[in-house]
């Protein structure tokens, strides 16, 4: 049986301290609980996972074809990449992390799902910024160049559209730097984002200025700390074909 309570691992990164914890809630059941902080907020939880999973599911459901080429901006724990890769029609997976020491925890399998995503050759990991990618003019989200276009980028980063991870994260919700992503991908591809809040009027709006085709999904699932339903949101976008 595995301690309560286990700082796995703790590191300087550019946005602050960021660790990795093990927890067991025994009122909650026999299983292991990971954690990643920032600093002294807390980033993510795989007690809450099924947003980030329905950010792949219903993001790829809107993808037409096969052997799709598909960027996760954000690796987190893992669970958005792992479900991404449930879909047969994956041909490669590019997870884009800003923090090598997330990459490290995956690499090094010190988060569960660490092993899934090393055993499947379709995932990648890219140690670089997400927005400073998915806006560069030259290089872009792919490594093998902006000529190789995607069929969906899935992006879990900030806490929403207006609560940043990092306030430099502000500039990409713009009509500019929105569209210097959707020339990345291809006729008809996706752009799905999470959101801890509910939907956005104003978000909905911008996206439209980007978009053909803008559709907002709220997650429900129960949260025992409280006692109650929580709610978390799914954007998916589809670019209008050219």
């Amino acid at each position: 049986m595995s301690l309560l309570f286990e700082e796995i691992d703790s590191q300087a990164s550019d946005l602050g301290e960021i660790s990795l914890r093990r927890r067991r809630i025994p009122a909650l059941g026999d299983r292991d609980i990971y954690e990643v902080k920032l600093g002294d907020e807390f980033l993510m939880s795989s007690m809450f996972v099924d947003a980030e999973e329905a950010l792949a599911t219903l993001g790829l459901a809107s993808v037409t074809g096969d052997k799709l080429n598909v960027v996760v901006g954000g690796l987190g724990l893992g669970y958005t990449a792992v479900a991404a890769l449930k879909d047969e029609r994956i041909n490669k997976l590019l997870v884009v992390d800003a923090l090598d020491t997330v990459i490290g925890w995956h690499k090094d399998e010190l988060v569960p799902l660490g092993k899934i995503l090393n055993a499947d050759a379709r995932a990648h990991y890219v140690l670089g910024s997400f927005f400073e990618l998915a806006t560069d003019v030259n290089a872009g989200l792919n490594p093998n160049g902006k000529d190789e276009k995607l069929d969906a980028i899935l992006l879990d980063i900030d806490h929403s559209p207006t609560e940043f991870l990092n306030t430099a994260n502000a500039s990409f919700y713009t009509t500019e730097n929105l569209s210097l992503m959707a020339e990345q991908l291809k006729p008809d591809g996706v752009f799905a984002m999470w959101s801890q809040n509910l939907p956005e009027k104003h978000f909905e709006e911008l996206l439209k200025t980007v978009f053909d085709s803008v559709d907002s999904h709220v997650i429900s699932f129960f949260n025992p700390f409280q006692n109650s339903e929580t709610t978390n949101s799914v954007y998916v976008c589809i670019k209008a074909e050219t």
